[in-house]
């Protein structure tokens, strides 16, 4: 048997955890300062939904990388994908007409759909590499992000439980900051999946 590397990259764990960095960052600014005035309002929650879109798109690469590691061409392939429907989403988001409100739901879906495009990526994996359980550990942890992000967009499109007592929940248990708890959940499920991975690719194995 020949061992591959023991040591792995450890860049794309590093744009992982900025982009998450970067979007938390952005998020506590908008909440901060986007009571201030009408432009403060719409120039802030844009540079949220930013930061959300960078962080999706940063969520992508550590996966991706290890899991294709060794096979290059598809490795390239999903993370130039996802960048550019990233920035794509990006550009779209910071139109002043999509910042309203009646565009939530809009704005939801485009987040929903950027992040599940990882489905294509995930089961590519799972297909090379089945006979791995770590991967299939992984697997596991990634199903539990989608399911928190998921679960987030719901709250944050219906805006629960705030429209059954209105008033009852402003400072405490609405709907947006339900969101961000599920969120930060969502990225630590994350971040268990990517260690996975890496762990798996310090001592992956090959036939000589």
């Amino acid at each position: 048997m020949n061992i591959y590397s023991k040591s792995v990259p450890v860049w794309p764990w590093l744009v992982f955890l900025g982009g998450a960095m970067t979007c938390l960052i952005f998020s506590t600014v908008s909440h901060l300062f986007a009571c201030h005035s009408r432009r403060f309002y719409f120039f802030f929650w844009r540079l949220d939904y930013v930061g959300i879109s960078l962080m999706i798109v940063c969520s992508f690469f550590a996966p991706i990388y290890y899991a294709f590691s060794d096979q290059p061409h598809w490795r390239f392939l999903y993370l130039s994908s996802i960048t550019l429907v990233g920035i794509l989403v990006i550009v779209t988001l910071l139109a002043p007409s999509l910042s309203s409100g009646r565009f939530r739901s809009f704005r939801a879906a485009l987040f929903l759909c950027m992040g599940f495009s990882g489905v294509i990526p995930a089961t590519h994996a799972v297909v090379l590499h089945y006979d791995h359980p770590l991967i299939l550990g992984s697997l596991c942890y990634e199903i539990v992000m989608g399911l928190l992000y998921a679960v987030g967009a719901v709250f944050y499109v219906t805006r629960i439980p705030e429209r059954w007592r209105p008033g009852a929940f402003d400072i405490v248990g609405h709907s947006h900051q339900i969101f961000h708890v599920l969120v930060v959940a969502a990225a630590l499920a994350h971040s268990a999946a990517t260690l996975i991975i890496m762990e798996w690719r310090r001592g992956f194995t090959a036939p000589a």
